[in-house]
């Protein structure tokens, strides 16, 4: 039977300003020590090394209170408050909160570093790092690092890129490499070693992508009509175009890019956002709301999986069993077979409230081997066995809407 818990706050609320704030004791309760954090591989100071990732799911509710749910011993702290935000984003450590007029960062205090064939585990105090100023709908790039690096931000109502110094977070600082101005647009700023891409403008559109090196000085070119959605696989940094994806790699130090094409027969729309498990190489976005793009950033390749119903989110897990998972515009959460598009299992409508609801926007979250879902209308947050007949392995109530949904410590 699913596991019911009430996500109640058991800590005192801090105050929101633009300086580091300490965050609550007893994070990771559950969590047992591996060792001291030592230099390299992801430590920082302050940080205790782990010996499994401490997972713990972030909600930020429609007023601003930030809280963290330990999903190893279910225990909740209230980590601060952030101005009203209509969406965050995460690198796995970070949360970015976008209120539409500045991007407030929180640090979970918990994170994952990632050496390929083996991986280390930290936890640390959360904080509140303060606030990125901006003008409109921010999007915001990571990289796979949160301790190395650089983050990207960039404004739509201004213009305005900024790369933040992943590092100088980690040390509970908000550092600016740089700040750019461009033609206001939906645009992006997106990390890549030492190196960024930032979309340029045509008509007020994203048309192309530029190579940044570390002190924002322009270097090549690529077409990119209509930029849409970026995320970072164990293989590069991807940029979605109207016409595929732009691929970028480090070679010897320099930026390559390379484009993977839609298929030339597919009338399918293209994809505006991509997810999936991080670390691995294979994303998917919804294609209109009948199929799904998977893009296999190793491979560069694409495969369409039509869908039996409307869908209004898709992400893939990269796993064996080659699962990928969509929201269903019914509030169902379905399991399809990457190879194949076969309906593998599917829950009962969990967020179909939600869905009905312009102001609530449940956010489907890929792990292995969980997956998780916030019911804003529902007050709920369902953690889901995909691999297991979509079983309801946990719900977690929450005394306020949970709006917002980020996972962290992976």
């Amino acid at each position: 039977m699913p596991h019911r818990s009430r996500l109640a706050a058991r800590t005192a609320t801090l105050t929101f300003t633009a300086l580091v704030l300490t965050g609550c004791a007893g994070a990771g309760a559950g969590v047992p020590a591996a060792s001291p954090a030592s230099s390299g591989h992801g430590a920082v100071d302050g940080a205790t090394e782990v010996s499994e990732p401490p997972l713990a799911l972030v909600t930020i509710d429609p007023a601003g209170t930030v809280r963290q749910l330990d999903l190893l011993d279910e225990t909740v702290a209230e980590l601060g408050e952030v101005p009203s935000s209509s969406r965050a984003s995460t690198d796995g450590r970070y949360v970015f909160a976008d209120s539409g007029e500045g991007v407030a960062v929180i640090d979970s205090g918990r994170w994952t570093w990632d050496h390929v064939d083996h991986f280390h585990y930290y936890l640390a105090e959360p904080a509140m790092l303060g606030e990125v100023p901006g003008r409109g709908p921010a999007t915001v790039a990571t990289t796979l690092s949160s301790t190395t690096g650089s983050t990207g931000v960039f404004f739509a109502g201004s213009g305005e890129a900024v790369l933040l110094d992943t590092a100088a977070m980690s040390r509970g600082q908000l550092v600016e490499r740089f700040r750019l101005e461009t033609e206001p647009h939906d645009g992006m700023i997106v990390p890549i070693g030492s190196y960024a891409l930032v979309t340029q403008p045509q008509g007020g559109v994203a048309a192309s992508v530029t190579v940044l090196d570390e002190d924002g000085v322009p270097g090549a070119t690529a077409d990119c009509t209509q930029a849409r959605g970026t995320v970072t696989t164990r293989v590069g940094a991807v940029i979605g175009c109207a016409d595929g994806a732009l691929l970028a790699t480090l070679v010897e130090d320099q930026v390559q890019l390379e484009r993977i094409p839609y298929p030339e027969v597919s009338t399918a729309p293209p994809a505006t956002t991509l997810a999936g498990r991080g670390g691995r190489p294979t994303v998917a976005g919804t294609a209109g709301d009948r199929a799904i793009w998977l893009l296999d950033t190793r491979e560069r390749s694409w495969t369409l999986l039509p869908v039996d119903r409307p869908i209004v989110q898709a992400t893939a897990i990269d796993d064996e069993a080659q699962h990928v998972l969509a929201l269903g515009a019914d509030g169902r959460v379905v399991v399809i077979d990457g190879a194949t598009g076969a309906l593998l299992s599917q829950t009962e409508p969990l967020v179909a409230e939600s869905l009905a609801t312009d102001a609530a926007h449940p956010t489907l979250i890929a792990d292995q081997p969980r997956a998780y879902l916030n019911g804003p209308a529902e007050h709920v947050v369902y953690e889901i066995d995909y691999a297991d007949a979509a079983r309801i392995s946990r719900t977690f109530e929450t005394p306020t809407s949970p709006a917002l949904l980020a996972e962290t410590g992976r």
